[in-house]
């Protein structure tokens, strides 16, 4: 069956103009063009964007979505199952938050008492779905399966005076980098104190410190494009800076 892009728009619940700037941005073709000039859709462009919806659901980018559908080795097969994973995690995660709505009315209306590590279940595992989504890949990569799996442990058993305390200390690190980015000096006294605080927030979610750790972190915040601009949204070049000053924190510069 083929179809117009209205057709097409109105049976996949997008609009004419979405489907135009897929087109343009080659994630999306049409089959043809009319002999009247109107683009009209076929069954594995149905199937296309079907795919590109559910990445969509998923939280991916129009970027991302694009490389992976038009790569000459794309399963499409394969990528339903991964979609199917991906939404029962996803339903996970909204039962969680479902039960902790009505555990808080309940609460509220004085039929149960939750404990402040209650009030907050759904919104953690949320946290960890995201930074595994980002961020997974990279970082089991390069120190596995285990110590990944610890530090979510971590975050699940995080009290609300934790987070909020990790949160505070996050913030200090920006706010003694942005200083310490200003004077210039790697090996300062305020490049060490930010150096020593990102120490702190490290052992928090990794329970254990080591140089070797800290310095190889540090260095991911400059080879990864992504961790570079969460540092340098706030002091351009602030992620060449911090690793700088960890490396003289470690001493692990000459070892890099």
């Amino acid at each position: 069956m083929e179809y117009t892009i209205q057709k097409l728009g109105l049976l996949a619940g997008i609009s004419t103009r979405t489907l135009r700037y897929y087109d343009e941005i080659g994630m999306l073709k049409p089959a043809r063009i009319n002999s009247s000039g109107y683009r009209i859709y076929g069954q594995a462009e149905v199937d296309r964007l079907q795919q590109i919806l559910f990445y969509k659901e998923l939280g991916v980018g129009l970027e991302e979505i694009k490389m992976m559908i038009t790569a000459p080795a794309f399963d499409g097969k394969n990528a339903l199952r991964e979609h199917r994973l991906k939404l029962l995690e996803k339903r996970q995660q909204l039962d969680l938050l479902i039960a902790n709505v009505d555990k808080t009315i309940a609460q509220n209306e004085g039929r149960i008492t939750m404990t402040d590590k209650e009030k907050f279940e759904g919104f953690k595992k949320q946290m960890l779905d995201e930074n595994e989504q980002k961020y997974g890949k990279e970082i089991r990569e390069k120190y596995g399966d285990e110590q990944v799996e610890r530090s979510n442990q971590i975050v699940k058993n995080m009290t609300q005076e934790q987070h909020t305390e990790i949160e505070k200390l996050g913030a200090e690190i920006i706010s003694v980098l942005v200083e310490a980015y200003a004077t210039g000096d790697p090996a300062g006294e305020l490049a060490q104190k930010a150096a020593d605080l990102h120490r702190q927030w490290l052992s928090f979610y990794w329970g254990h410190y080591s140089k070797e750790a800290h310095a190889g972190i540090a260095q991911m915040y400059v080879d990864d494009e992504r961790f570079t601009a969460y540092y340098d949204k706030h002091q351009p070049g602030a992620a060449v800076f911090l690793r700088d000053a960890v490396l003289v924190y470690t001493g692990m510069g000459d070892s890099q």
